[in-house]
């Protein structure tokens, strides 16, 4: 057994250690030329429709399909400009700042960039 001072020393030493992994948890996006895209380096937009802060997303069914969501995974946390909004249908998406993130499943590739503007109500995300 450890003398109760070294014990106390190492229970120290560990929070450390977890709290510093806790604060360098992984972006669910990250900036590449200017633009949020998703860890697959697809582009990342936001719709007009959402109201930053309340916590839902607007783009649901049919529009879901054409604009999927950035979804996170169970047991993710929010964390500074990112937070994560609850679904219609019960599921988890990343918001920044508010605000829901959606790919565009007319982009072929990492780097496109063909849904920005579209309707007026879609437009890359420029942090």
């Amino acid at each position: 057994m450890f003398p109760a001072k070294t014990k106390r020393i190492l229970a120290a030493a560990g929070f450390g250690l977890l709290t510093a992994l806790s604060c360098h948890a992984q972006a669910p996006a990250k900036v590449v030329d200017g633009v949020l895209v998703a860890p697959n380096g697809m582009t990342l937009y936001t719709f007009d429709k959402d109201t930053a802060g309340n916590g839902k997303s607007a783009c649901n069914g049919p529009c879901a399909t054409a604009w999927p969501p950035l979804m996170a995974a169970a047991g993710d946390k929010a964390s500074g400009d990112y937070s994560i909004v609850t679904r219609d249908d019960g599921g988890q998406q990343w918001a920044y700042k508010g605000k829901p993130l959606y790919a565009f499943k007319s982009d072929q590739k990492a780097g496109d960039r063909s849904g920005d503007k579209f309707k007026d109500v879609w437009h890359v995300v420029t942090p």
